[in-house]
C-alpha cells in the first residue's frame, strides 16, 4: 500500500466501524444474529454463523462500492470532470456530511430488506444462510450510515482513484464489531447486554467527534480549492 493510501485507508476502515456500530446497522446485526442462532447449541455453529453474516455484509459493501467507483471512473466526460471538480466538491460533502453526524441536517428515513420470510428462510438454510442475509442487510441505509457510504466513502475512493481497496476496508470496518459480538454470543458472555449499552453512548460520541473532524476538514477543503486562499 503506498504512503498515499494510508490516511485514507484508515479513514475508510474507520467509517466502516463508525457505521456498524450506529444504532440502526448495529441492531439489525445484533438482532440478525440472535435470530439466526437460536437453537444452536454449538459455540463453533454460532461463531461460524457470525462470521458468515459479516462475510456478507463486507462483501456487500466491497462489491457495491467498486461497481459504484469504477464505473464512474471508466465513463471519461465523468472522470474528466471528477478530475478537475472532485477536490472543489469533497470539501462541502464532507461538511453536508459532518452537520448531519451532528444531527444539525436531520434526515428521517430508513431501507428495510426482507421481513419475516426472509428470518424463517435463513433459519431454515442453517449457518449458510447467514451470508445471504448478512449481504441482503447492508442494503438497509439509515440516515447516517447512508451519509458515511455515499456521501463520504464512495466521493473518498474516487478522489484516490481506488475502486477495490477503500471499499473492502469499508466493509471489514463493518464487520469488526458485528464478529467480536458473534464471538461474545458463542461464547456464551453474561455481559453482552452491559457492552451494546456502552457501545451506544461510544457511538455518540464517536459520530460527534467524526462530525466535527469532518466539518474542519470541510471547511479547510473549501478554503484552499473552492476560494484558493492559502492556507
Amino acid at each position: 500500500m503506498s504512503e498515499g493510501l494510508l490516511v485514507p485507508s484508515a479513514t475508510a476502515l474507520w467509517l466502516g466501524v463508525l457505521t456498524s456500530i450506529s444504532p440502526c446497522p448495529l441492531a439489525t446485526n445484533i438482532a440478525a444474529i440472535s435470530f439466526i442462532v437460536r437453537g444452536m447449541s454449538s459455540p463453533g455453529r454460532v461463531l461460524a454463523t457470525g462470521v458468515l453474516y459479516t462475510l456478507g455484509r463486507m462483501l456487500t459493501y466491497l462489491i457495491l462500492g467498486a461497481l459504484l467507483v469504477a464505473s464512474l471512473l471508466s465513463i471519461p466526460e465523468v472522470a474528466m470532470f471528477l478530475q478537475i471538480y472532485m477536490n472543489k466538491a469533497l470539501g462541502p460533502l464532507l461538511l453536508v456530511v459532518g452537520l448531519i453526524l451532528l444531527d444539525v441536517i436531520p434526515l428521517r428515513f430508513s431501507t428495510s430488506m426482507g421481513g419475516e420470510k426472509l428470518h424463517r428462510w435463513a433459519e431454515s438454510a442453517g449457518i449458510w444462510g447467514s451470508l445471504p442475509l448478512g449481504m441482503i442487510f447492508a442494503l438497509a441505509f439509515c440516515p447516517v450510515s447512508a451519509a458515511l457510504f455515499f456521501g463520504s466513502l464512495i466521493p473518498l475512493a474516487l478522489d484516490t482513484g481506488s475502486s477495490v481497496t477503500l471499499p473492502s476496508l469499508y466493509g471489514i470496518g463493518t464487520g469488526l464489531p458485528v464478529f467480536v459480538f458473534a464471538v461474545l454470543i458463542g461464547l456464551g458472555a453474561q455481559w453482552v447486554g452491559k457492552a451494546l449499552n456502552k457501545l451506544a453512548q461510544i457511538e455518540k460520541w464517536a459520530r460527534r467527534a467524526t462530525g466535527v473532524i469532518f466539518i474542519l476538514v470541510g471547511i479547510y477543503l473549501s478554503l484552499v480549492h473552492i476560494f484558493g486562499v492559502p492556507v
